[in-house]
């Protein structure tokens, strides 16, 4: 199969994780006889630097033509620690969601059984958890009008929803939830918001035509509390852009490190996959970041965008194995143990694919 995907590195360890995913990559292409072309386009602060937008028109261009985009991420200290800055880089993430109709989040969380003591969680706890969360990326609160007034002493920012908009993120959730455990949980704030209980009379409609669905309906501050007690009593959960930020993030350390979650987005004209931490700047050019949550999505990519199932399944058997034998970087490093770089890492895993 020919295979035609965007490459955004980004900034900080972004080119160093999507460094050790095109290696990994390129070793399963080879063993499957598959043939990918790799299109390099330039986004977040590095595009600004370079050409003073964050999503250049060309970069749009190349992930349209593409068949899949694979991400690493984005942010500079110099853009976090200025308010005032009128142009950010965080603003070429948005413009991208919103240009490639990128509108669905899919954010798994599960354990490892050979890091399941690394979790800051109990064992017990977190054992068997294999949760997915479908957050809404292109509408909500980010994306609603937003300025001061009364001479900048009051801020504003709206959040609005379309039935349409909650629509289509729930049919994907129905439709992830049948091929899964067939438990969905709508997550919202019908109690205080009037969007949530659009998010929620909206669901409601929708789950007459998937009777075998179990649907649960729970107000944010619950979830969040319920993620740190039993997460593994949730399956596919739904939700709101700005609800699915945080709790997202929430649940990725349940695994015991932010360096393992995949994730993809998804929508109207191509797919992104994208590792689930930030830019880590601090640690740009240090050869120390974790690829595997990068080389994890890029085994989502294989699967969601292609089809290719086995090629996915390679990739996480042997990511799996490298954690089992300790070849890790130094955030999931025993005590005593080596840390082993990013690049080691990703050559580790090419030799023993």
């Amino acid at each position: 199969m020919k295979l035609n995907i965007a490459l955004l590195a980004g900034d900080g360890i972004g080119p160093e994780v999507i460094n050790e995913a095109v290696k990994v990559a390129d070793a399963i292409a080879k063993k499957f006889n598959h043939d990918i072309t790799w299109t390099p386009a330039l986004t977040g602060a590095c595009a600004i630097d370079a050409v003073g937008v964050p999503y250049p028109d060309e970069t749009h261009e190349i992930c349209m033509k593409a068949d899949a985009v694979l991400f690493g991420a984005i942010g500079h200290p110099k853009y976090d620690n200025d308010p005032s800055a009128p142009v950010r880089p965080e603003q070429g993430l948005l413009l991208m969601r919103k240009k490639l109709g990128l509108f669905a989040n899919v954010r798994p969380t599960f354990t490892f059984p050979s890091l399941i003591d690394n979790s800051p969680l109990k064992r017990e706890r977190i054992e068997g958890t294999d949760l997915v969360f479908l957050r809404e990326l292109t509408g909500g609160i980010y994306f609603g009008e937003k300025g001061r007034r009364d001479d900048g002493e009051t801020a504003f920012d709206n959040c609005v929803y379309t039935r349409a908009e909650v629509q289509r993120l729930a049919k994907k959730g129905f439709e992830l939830a049948m091929t899964r455990s067939k438990k969905l949980c709508c997550v919202d704030k019908a109690n205080v918001l009037e969007t949530s209980r659009l998010w929620r009379e909206t669901v409601q409609t929708m789950a007459k035509d998937y009777p075998e669905v179990e649907v649960s309906y729970e107000f944010v501050d619950a979830v969040a509390m319920r993620l740190v007690q039993w997460p593994n009593s949730y399956d596919v959960l739904i939700t709101e852009n700005l609800f699915g930020d945080i709790l997202t993030d929430e649940a990725s350390v349940i695994s015991g490190s932010m360096g393992l979650m995949p994730s993809a987005s998804v929508g109207e004209h191509t797919s992104l996959y994208e590792p689930i931490h930030g830019s880590y700047p601090q640690a740009t050019g240090l050869n120390i970041a974790n690829p595997l949550a990068t080389i994890l999505s890029a085994a989502m990519m294989f699967e969601d965008a292609f089809g290719l199932k086995e090629e996915a399944q390679a990739i996480r058997a042997v990511v799996n194995k490298s954690l089992e034998e300790g070849i890790v970087t130094e955030d999931l490093a025993a005590k005593g143990s080596k840390a082993y770089k990013t690049s080691e890492v990703g050559d580790w895993l090419v030799a023993n694919l």
